[in-house]
């Protein structure tokens, strides 16, 4: 019997019936078997099966696998065609694969900037962990037939509602960080540092997703000798979080000083979060600081309530709406909750009603990428339609050939699909050197992020911009009948040559609507920045009142006068811009006063010569004099007031504030305290000395610097170990218009770029124009016609587009424009000038561009042009 023959290896084997395509498996697992008989019989089992294996691992190459994706054929030769087409497309007419490329990278340039820009907006508060149940509390007032809405709420309210409110599960209260932002100072050694600073309760931390590096979120802040500070206020002052802990630390704010042991250390705040805060102390504290002011009729805190689950807010506002005035019957005020991550984007209330906010910017640029991307999508539309002649034999004889619409749709639509995609990658490069002057402009810290979500919408971008830029022509030039196009029948129909107007004229209205707002957005802040206040911002400076200075006012202030350079001091409580300590009231009462009306005053806590030093007009009466004592428990009221209150004579009248009667001795012309967003409000005046967190300076004019020099030198000798921190009265007020700044300059970059991209396209189509018609210009000026006249010519077909597109434009911009204004309580009125202007901008670019193409058209010599005739 003879001996059996060894065998190949089992699992070699095995992976070459799985992988080698199948007719090659048969044959080369045969050679490969014989080949292993005789090594094995020459050079033995083992160094025979280590060579098998060797020849397995080489047979496993990319001809000779299978394939285990089975694609059909005819798709994949369908792509593959399309490509080739394409490329071939693009070599073949440059110019125009340039102007569509360059568009369309600058509109989705333009667009990634803008999507960045918006998902950080939307993004603002709303990451906390408990968002979906996390609202603030709001107050509607009563104010003579009108609701004016507010965030300011009484210090009593969340305790209540939290023990009352079953569906509320908690509620904490805090100071607005802006209402001591530049008061605040902690003391590390002899140095004091200006920090922000806030009051709040226990619980904020469990409430607001601030994470705490160190110490307890539910007890932090529950003794008034407690402060949490922020990671990188511990290394600032202790070298880390870790050896703040326990730590005392020295604070300041106004005359009030006092030294707190750091219970917690929290991680420094996300740039998306409206608080900005570097240390926290306990509301408990604040409660001492105001004293008798605790009531339900003064609203001095922010209130943030932690709904159950499930709860029906609509409902329970229904509830809560009177649950203030039940507390209080002397004040008219309405409560209700708002989520608290809306309260950034829907911050504007009209008459009780949200009615807008910062989401009216997110809009409006998510409106203009949008605009400016359909801009370029029009730009290739425009340009492979007009050019549709080029490729008509090409379709001509696919469809000869067979081919069927929907494959001539796919290959158009594949070529304006590749396009967008190179010229997205373009347009991620441009964006990309961009962000940072981007960033700049909008205050923003925007980076570039590649989450799975965040690829799929930029992608969901690309394809859909891709599509509906080859939608019109890949439909246009598939339609043709094969025989009309080698009959040469075909020629330019009304429709195509409308359609193809239609969206010229569409491309300019857009183009004009950019232009006008920009002119409009522009006017308004000058208006804004320019409008007579009341009293005079210039050369008025302010700064922080603390240290020495709140043992002996009087004595800093008397020493600031005998500055050279310095004309008038005093101290106040408001700054033009903000009120620190002063708030709104609605306990002043008067003689005839309608019990039913409840009338809110802005409450200005001032000392002596304030009215003189910002220069506000006494239209009645007089100002605050140190020589009579009475003065000390008398108001000034502002013209609003005494409208509001009816009084004709008011001088001499006694009213009664928080119980108290006092007489009115003047009455100050209206001037503006806050942004020209807000009405001018009822205001009164009165005497503090005390608690008062400003010092306010007015500076002879063209003296600013040396005047600087000599106060800063006074203020370290006297107030040693603090530092002057000045800033402008009218710097601060501009400051309010940051945001509308931000909006008018990104309007004008993309206003510009909506322009660049219009003309492009223009430029494309003067360019087909002026070839298609080469013949024609050769005629004309062999028969005399001048280069002016055949520039005109050319260019009168064009003018006419664009003037139909500002004609529709102009309208469309005037309502936008009333609609945008109609934010401001005071604004500019809109005229003709800046309509005018933005149509005649417009046709002037566009006839430069075509004008400037035509005239090198016309330069061709005549008999080059006829030279095949």
């Amino acid at each position: 019997m003879s001996p059996t023959p060894p065998s190949p290896p089992y699992w070699a084997e095995r992976l070459l019936e799985t992988l080698l395509k199948a007719e090659l498996a048969e044959e080369v697992l045969g050679d490969l078997e014989e080949r292993f008989q005789e090594d094995a019989e020459k050079r033995g089992l083992r160094r025979a099966r280590r060579h098998y294996w060797y020849q397995t691992l080489n047979y496993l190459r990319p001809f000779a696998l299978q394939s285990f994706i089975h694609l059909p054929t005819y798709p994949l030769m369908l792509i593959r065609h399309t490509v080739l087409m394409a490329y071939r497309q693009f070599r073949r007419y440059q110019g125009t694969f340039l102007i569509n490329l360059i568009g369309l990278a600058s509109g989705l340039a333009c667009a990634l900037l803008i999507y960045l820009w918006v998902g950080d907006e939307m993004g603002v508060d709303a990451f906390h962990k408990q968002s979906p149940r996390l609202y603030q509390a709001m107050l509607n007032h009563e104010e003579s037939g009108t609701l004016r809405t507010g965030d300011d709420t009484p210090m009593l309210l969340a305790k209540a509602l939290e023990e009352e409110i079953p569906e509320i599960k908690q509620a904490v209260i805090d100071t607005d960080e802006d209402m001591f932002a530049r008061a605040f100072s902690v003391v590390d050694g002899d140095r004091y540092l200006k920090r922000r600073g806030k009051f709040t309760g226990t619980g904020f931390f469990e409430l607001f997703s601030y994470p705490l590096i160190y110490g307890d979120a539910g007890t932090v802040l529950s003794e008034p000798g407690q402060i949490v500070i922020s990671n990188k206020l511990a290394h600032t002052i202790f070298g880390s979080a870790k050896a703040a802990m326990g730590q005392t630390l020295e604070w300041q704010l106004l005359h009030f000083q006092n030294s707190s042991v750091v219970v917690g250390v929290y991680e420094d705040l996300p740039d998306n979060s409206t608080q900005q805060f570097d240390f926290l102390l306990p509301m408990l504290v604040f409660e001492q600081i105001v004293g008798d002011g605790v009531q339900w009729g003064n609203f001095q805190a922010k209130t943030y309530v932690l709904l159950e689950e499930g709860v029906d807010v609509a409902n329970l506002n229904a509830r809560l709406d009177s649950y203030i005035m039940e507390k209080a019957d002397y004040t008219k005020v309405h409560l209700f909750l708002t989520p608290y991550a809306d309260r950034y984007l829907h911050g504007h209330y009209e008459n009780g009603v949200q009615a807008g906010g910062r989401i009216d910017y997110v809009r409006l640029f998510a409106l203009i990428a949008l605009f400016i991307v359909l801009i370029a999508c029009i730009n290739f539309m425009n340009l492979s339609t007009a050019q549709a002649n080029r490729r008509l034999k090409e379709v001509g004889v696919k469809k000869s050939l067979g081919a069927q619409r929907g494959s001539l749709v796919f290959q158009y639509l594949g070529e304006s699909v590749l396009l967008t995609t190179v010229a997205f990658l373009g347009a991620f490069f441009l964006a990309y050197l961009l962000l940072p002057q981007f960033n700049e402009i909008t205050g923003k810290s925007l980076t570039f992020t590649f989450e799975a979500r965040d690829v799929l919408i930029l992608m969901g971008i690309t394809l859909f911009t891709g599509l509906v830029a080859g939608s019109y022509p890949a439909f246009y030039l598939s339609k043709f009948s094969p025989l009309a196009v080698f009959r040469g029948s075909l020629g330019s129909s009304i429709k195509e040559v409308w359609a193809r107007k239609g969206l010229v004229v569409l491309q300019f209205a857009l183009s004009v609507i950019l232009i006008v707002s920009v002119g409009v957005v522009y006017q308004q802040i000058e208006f804004a920045q320019n409008k007579n206040l009341g009293y005079d911002q210039e050369n008025l400076v302010y700064f922080p009142l603390e240290g020495r200075v709140n043992q002996d006012l009087e004595g800093f202030l008397t020493g600031l006068k005998q500055i050279p350079g310095i004309e008038n001091a005093t101290a106040t409580g408001h700054t033009g811009t903000e009120n620190a300590v002063g708030g709104y009231t609605t306990g002043l009462s008067w003689r005839g006063k309608n019990p039913e009306v409840e009338v809110k005053f802005e409450v200005a806590n001032v000392y002596y010569d304030l009215i003189e030093t910002m220069g506000i007009e006494i239209t009645k009466g007089r100002s605050f004099d140190r020589e009579f004592q009475q003065d000390q428990s008398g108001l000034i009221l502002n013209q609003t007031a005494v409208a509001v209150m009816g009084l004709e004579n008011p001088v001499g009248e006694t009213v009664n504030l928080w119980g108290e009667d006092r007489k009115v001795i003047g009455v100050a012309k209206d001037f503006h305290m806050n942004s020209i967003h807000q009405v001018v409000e009822p205001m009164f005046f009165r005497i503090v000395d005390i608690r008062l967190p400003f010092v306010m300076v007015r500076i002879s004019p063209g003296q600013d610097a040396a005047v600087l020099d000599r106060l800063e030198s006074y203020y370290s000798e006297f107030n040693p170990g603090f530092s002057l921190d000045y800033r402008f009265v009218d710097q601060a007020y501009a400051s309010l218009y940051v945001a509308e700044e931000r909006v008018s300059l990104l309007s004008r970059y993309f206003a510009g770029l909506a322009i660049l991209i219009s003309c492009l396209g223009l430029l494309g189509l003067a360019t087909y124009s002026a070839e298609r018609r080469t013949k024609e210009i050769g005629v004309r000026k062999v028969l005399g016609a001048s280069s002016s006249q055949l520039v005109w010519i050319l260019s009168k077909e064009f003018t006419q587009v664009v003037l139909i597109g500002i004609l529709i434009a102009l309208p469309v911009s005037y309502l936008l424009m009333q609609e945008w204004l109609s934010g401001f309580a005071y604004r500019i009125e809109l005229s003709g000038g800046v309509f005018i202007l933005a149509g005649l901008l417009a046709l002037l670019i566009a006839w430069m561009t075509v004008g400037l193409r035509t005239y090198y058209a016309t330069r061709v010599n005549p008999a080059q042009c006829l030279r095949d005739e």
